[in-house]
């Protein structure tokens, strides 16, 4: 097996002048002017670039008349022990999905919202929002640049937070499909916090970044004072521009806002383009598998972070969001911005992941390694959690290997063909 061969931590690391976050998160004004440049430059790309796919006429949703209103307000009511009214976009994902019946579970009141995208099997989302449905989640069809809708929903539920998941997500897909990017994360992103900064009361935001800002970094850990102006790939810019954005909204208008750095999150239900799923289905079916890595055979790996324990991250950043201080886009004060690292602290080689799936599939799997492409990817990452465990209480549990066979236990059942399909 190839080592792991990352570079050296520095004993005593002097604060970047290039890092966009201090302590309380006063970004450089170069930096933040080159990415709000950035966000202006991919917002114009996507009004003028247009897709072979153009001409397929938009989706159409439909929402909205006296029940669908009762659905949304029954779905929102807090039970015994909540406290929130949440709306979770992206709520038939991987990760939103997760979130949702947590925040059920402990009482909330959730309203989900997912546009159903065909990225990956649509049906894999669909039986996610079966699992919502069951535990009483209304799940609204619908996208976030539909402002009406936004504003409709706002008009019904007084949410007291948002738990912004929708996203195009991938590194790789982003050279397919680049509109389809700033669409949803940059565009998407502005239209959420426009109807939030004219809410009344204004809902504190918890939002999904990524731990791709950190893009060419040679320093580990990724500390959350690291700089983050070198992405590597158009996802991680359109995240960066994303920090950047929500910089602006907290600043104006008074929005408090929370964002998270997920790393390489995986665990049941999760999502058909991420390696140890796709790697489960080939090892399975004998197909081929390719296994990257950098020059002198250096491993690539990754800080693979369980789902529970970024759940428990997501709910952490919730329950210490402070509350927004303006309402009706009238700040009447400073508010809240913070950014967090969710990771496991514990970067592995991708091929030690593959060999934990050989044993818990008792199949050897047909391996090829490749010289790592230029799509976008990075060689490593790896997460100092230090800021979300004193401010969050964050602290992961799961181990790969013991995540990994809660994941193969999930998929054998799920696509077994049984129809008694594999629930939480």
């Amino acid at each position: 097996m190839s080592q792991l061969n990352l570079p050296s931590t520095p004993g005593k690391l002097k604060p970047d002048k290039f890092s966009p976050y201090s302590h309380r998160l006063r970004p450089h004004r170069i930096t933040l002017f080159s990415t709000l440049l950035l966000a202006l430059v991919l917002l114009f790309f996507y009004i003028s670039y247009s897709p072979s796919s153009s001409s397929s006429p938009p989706r159409r949703f439909l929402w909205g008349g006296p029940g669908w209103e009762s659905q949304v307000r029954s779905s929102a009511k807090v039970r015994s022990g909540g406290r929130f009214t949440v709306l979770v976009t992206g709520a038939a994902g991987f990760v939103g999905t997760h979130v949702s019946l947590a925040l059920k579970r402990r009482g909330d009141g959730v309203i989900g919202l997912d546009n159903f995208n065909d990225y990956y099997d649509a049906k894999l989302k669909r039986d996610r929002r079966s699992q919502l449905d069951k535990s009483g989640i209304f799940v609204i069809e619908g996208d976030i640049n539909d402002r009406e809708l936004l504003e409709k929903l706002f008009d019904v539920v007084p949410f007291t937070h948002v738990m912004h998941l929708a996203a195009q997500a991938g590194v790789r897909y982003a050279m397919k499909n680049p509109s389809s990017y700033v669409h949803s994360n940059i565009a998407g992103f502005v239209n959420l916090l426009e109807v939030c900064k004219s809410a009344n009361p204004q809902p504190a935001i918890v939002w999904a970044s990524s731990s791709s800002v950190y893009g060419l970094n040679t320093k580990v850990p990724f500390s959350e004072k690291d700089r983050t102006d070198r992405p590597a790939s158009l996802y991680a810019a359109t995240k960066k521009a994303g920090e950047e954005i929500a910089h602006t909204y907290n600043h104006i208008y008074g929005l408090s806002i929370t964002g998270l750095r997920f790393f390489t999150v995986y665990g049941p239900w999760g999502r058909p383009d991420m390696a140890y799923f796709f790697f489960t289905k080939h090892i399975l079916s004998g197909k081929q598998i390719e296994i990257f890595e950098g020059p002198n055979h250096r491993s690539v790996a990754r800080d693979f972070t369980y789902i529970d324990d970024i759940v428990k991250g997501c709910l952490g950043a919730l329950d210490t969001a402070k509350k927004s201080t303006g309402s009706g886009g009238k700040k009447r004060g400073p508010a809240q911005l913070r950014v967090f690292n969710l990771g496991n602290t514990s970067p592995v080689p991708v091929t030690r992941l593959v060999s934990i799936l050989e044993k818990l599939l008792k199949v050897k799997a047909n391996k090829k390694l490749m010289p790592m492409p230029s799509n976008g990817d990075v060689m490593f990452t790896h997460a100092n959690i230090s800021s979300a465990q004193r401010e969050l209480g964050y602290k992961p549990t799961t181990d790969l290997e013991t995540g990994l066979k809660k994941f193969v236990h999930w998929y054998l059942k799920y696509y077994s063909g049984s129809k008694k399909r594999s629930s939480w």
